[in-house]
């Protein structure tokens, strides 16, 4: 569907006239998660179902698996039916604070009020029982051994949070939103980093404190907080763990530059949106400390996310060797990803260009939101308020930051 905002005419030489056509697109994002009291569906949200949970189905890991990944499949959304509500989800709200406080410092919104509504929101969504800041999904989800519970916290979950208030920090100077970012790297340390001797192995618990499961775009995210808080609090003991972690899963690099999911037989996956966490997670480490160690895993690492996960129009692949499905959470991380690394890959702001054009083109609706994903045979226009306005409105911010900087207002 076409944006209405001429994209296609756009001309390389103006940037600035084209960052103009993305900001008449965010506000309208906006005004849509607004009316939505920044609460949807999730492609993951099946378990929320108050009538599966009625069914024998409810206590069986196979059954829940399948009814995870065939709602998450179907293009036609049955959640009101399967009484599954609309939920605020933790992740979701931080990545919509990262983006206010971006398109505050341009002065497309104005910044401390809607701080003030995201914050206020994670607080009220801490997860339950803990003496730390921490956060968790607002479903329960099935990992194919372990079933987790909605709002216990975990590390992914969690560091997105603690980014976006250390990103409100940076911006407002306010004590406490460094004090509940402290906390969480607390969680992290105390909670979930674990050790193994005999193999010589080292990380962070995920989905769940207590599992040693190696995997590296949650490693790379918790040592990428902790690195962060040292650089606010100089308290080493983050940065010691960060750096033992980030080493540990920066050496699991294959030869061509990418990274497996993780380290168990069924997690030898590539993918687009997980690569691009491990190469900013990477990026933020030698930001924050002035590390120059990981350079090399970096470039090698952005050399494979450059050949492998675009296709030769430049649309954001899913998977290193296959296209579908093309996914707006892939599109919105290959943007945010592409600008990170702009200083190594000279074409990297014309092709999120491309990506843009051609998103607005194929999975933008005039009411104001984006579809999930596009397919071979047609596209699923469900809206997801994490996985799709979320982050969109994360990497549209980031953009137009960009061209800000380097074209002026």
């Amino acid at each position: 569907m076409n944006s209405g905002y001429e994209l296609n005419t756009y001309c390389p030489k103006k940037p600035s006239e084209y960052a103009l056509a993305i900001s008449k697109i965010v506000p309208r994002v906006l005004e849509y998660c607004q009316k939505n009291d920044w609460a949807g569906y999730d492609p993951y949200d099946a378990l929320n179902s108050r009538l599966f949970n009625l069914t024998p189905f409810a206590k069986s890991r196979i059954c829940r698996i399948a009814a995870t990944q065939i709602l998450k499949r179907l293009p036609i959304n049955f959640r009101s039916m399967l009484l599954v509500p609309r939920e605020q989800n933790p992740k979701a709200i931080a990545l919509f604070l990262s983006a206010v406080v971006n398109l505050s410092k341009i002065g497309i919104v104005e910044r401390n009020a809607l701080v003030e509504t995201m914050v206020s929101k994670l607080v009220a969504l801490r997860s339950p029982n803990t003496q730390y800041w921490c956060w968790g999904y607002c479903f329960p989800w099935q990992t194919r051994n372990d079933l987790v519970p909605q709002w216990s916290p975990n590390l992914v979950c969690t560091t997105f949070v603690a980014k976006a208030l250390l990103d409100a920090y940076e911006a407002t100077h306010a004590p406490p939103y460094l004090e509940m970012a402290v906390s969480a790297a607390d969680y992290v340390l105390r909670e979930l980093y674990w050790e193994d001797k005999e193999s010589h192995s080292v990380g962070f618990s995920y989905p769940m404190p207590g599992l040693q499961i190696r995997v590296h775009n949650a490693n790379f995210l918790g040592a990428a907080h902790l690195s962060r808080v040292y650089k606010h609090t100089g308290e080493r003991r983050f940065l010691e763990r960060a750096l033992r972690v980030a080493r540990y899963s920066a050496a699991k690099q294959k030869d061509d530059g990418s990274w497996d999911y993780g380290e168990a037989p069924t997690q030898c996956w590539i993918d687009n949106f997980h690569t691009g966490y491990n190469l900013c997670a990477l990026q933020a480490i030698h930001h924050d400390t002035g590390i120059s160690e990981f350079d090399g895993h970096i470039r090698r690492g952005f050399g494979f996310y450059r050949k492998h996960f675009f296709r030769e129009d430049g649309v954001p692949k899913y998977f290193h060797e296959r296209t579908y499905p093309i996914d707006i959470h892939c599109v919105a991380q290959s943007i945010i990803t592409l600008l990170a690394f702009k200083e190594i890959g000279e074409d990297n702001i014309a092709l999120c260009n491309t990506i843009i054009r051609w998103t607005m083109d194929h999975m933008w609706d005039e009411r104001g939101y984006f579809y999930y994903q596009v397919l071979p045979l047609g596209r699923n226009k469900i809206s997801y308020m994490r996985w799709s306005q979320a982050w969109m409105l994360l990497a549209l911010s980031m953009y137009l930051e960009q061209e800000c900087n380097d074209h002026g207002s």
